[in-house]
């Protein structure tokens, strides 16, 4: 393993869409400099000024060619654009030899460049968002809480639902908290998970939509993406054989129903109609500053050890929207900042790092999110 490069202190953000929020104030905190590239610089000074930033950090206009005339070595790179786009921008920090951030999962061509990144001593940090990563964080504590009380041979169920939602219900049972495109290509992505102990794959996933209660109340829930390859990332032990283990996302109950529209044209699969389809959806039901939004993140485990000795836990997120910040931004821009925080104090090794890659790791940027006010619970019973 190379040496990591030292941090220079300059954080660039690079867009600043709907998940861009008070993370990025934090780092204006922390950071000797930041700069926000956007579209334009007349957008990134108009985004600062939203964000009550203005003097803080500096708007710059965003393309490869200017990002790369201005990176040097040790400075960070944090990419809020859509995943498609991070493996260019981790090229350029791989050439400036600069770190790299973003809350998306890794894709093929990002994890194709890791070791040129290591070589080059640079961290190149993924999955530190909402979903995933804070995810990751409450899965990481509750796996390590349940084998020390029941020990290495055990079977096991867990689940994790996250989802943005309208803080008050509306017909559509839904708010826009990212671009309705992804939203639409998720749903046609199929997903595979772990039920009755057996892998299961759903080509459409709402159409395994069930029931599920979060603290009293009744959401519906669906499998998302892969599941499986998770269970290696958690850290689940070997010795403990899976009931149920699956990752999904959450919406309002009656959210099968009112979609009901969007999944006939989902099943058609015409590429061309379902790219008209989100225009439509996102001219219908824009978001706005009016409406709030509402994020929910349940993480439960139950475990059952080989003696019939039995442990369960959970961590609930639950937090709404005002008029300062939306919900979704919060939770994704606050463990990001955390993430290149930790960066600028060369904290972390270089290479491809997650939000959580061990369990000492969550309990301490648990602790320092619920430091910064990021209010989420804990229940334990056994």
């Amino acid at each position: 393993m190379s040496d990591v490069v030292r941090a220079s202190g300059t954080v660039h953000w690079i867009g600043a869409g709907l998940s861009t929020g008070s993370g990025l104030a934090l780092l204006c905190d922390t950071a000797e400099r930041v700069r926000l590239w956007h579209r334009t610089e007349e957008r990134a000074a108009q985004a600062l000024d939203h964000l009550g930033l203005t003097g803080r950090a500096e708007p710059r206009a965003f393309g490869l060619a200017a990002l790369t005339a201005e990176l040097a070595p040790g400075d960070v790179v944090v990419s809020m654009l859509p995943a498609p786009e991070h493996a260019a921008l981790l090229a350029v920090c791989v050439r400036r030899r600069a770190h790299f951030a973003c809350s998306s999962y890794v894709s093929e061509a990002v994890l194709e460049q890791v070791p040129a990144a290591e070589k080059a001593g640079i961290v190149v940090l993924t999955e530190a968002g909402l979903d995933p990563g804070i995810d990751h964080l409450f899965a990481h504590s509750l796996v390590a809480r349940a084998r020390e009380a029941i020990g290495d041979e055990a079977s096991y169920s867990l689940t994790s639902y996250c989802g943005g939602v309208p803080a008050v219900p509306n017909d559509f049972r839904y708010r826009f908290s990212w671009a309705p495109a992804g939203v639409l290509g998720a749903l046609r992505s199929p997903a595979r998970y772990l039920e009755d102990g057996e892998e299961t794959t759903a080509e459409r996933p709402w159409e395994v939509t069930r029931p599920h209660v979060v603290d009293g109340e009744t959401f519906e829930v669906y499998p998302n993406r892969d599941s499986v390859p998770f269970i290696e990332q958690y850290g689940l032990p070997t010795g403990w054989r899976p009931r149920t283990f699956v990752r999904g996302t959450l919406r309002l109950e009656g959210w099968l129903r009112a979609w009901d529209a969007v999944f006939e044209e989902l099943k058609a699969g015409d590429d061309a109609r379902i790219a008209a389809l989100a225009r439509e959806l996102a001219a219908t039901y824009p978001t706005t500053d009016a409406d709030h939004d509402r994020v929910v993140l349940a993480v439960s485990l139950d475990v059952a050890g080989a003696k019939g000795e039995t442990w369960s836990g959970s961590y609930l997120l639950d937090l709404v929207g005002d008029e300062e910040e939306s919900a979704m931004a919060r939770c994704v821009s606050r463990p990001l900042s955390l993430a290149v925080r930790h960066i600028l104090s060369d904290d972390l090794p270089s290479g491809l790092n997650r939000a959580a890659e061990t369990a000492e790791r969550s309990r301490e940027w648990l602790s320092e999110l619920a430091g910064e006010g990021l209010e989420f619970t804990l229940r334990v019973d056994q």
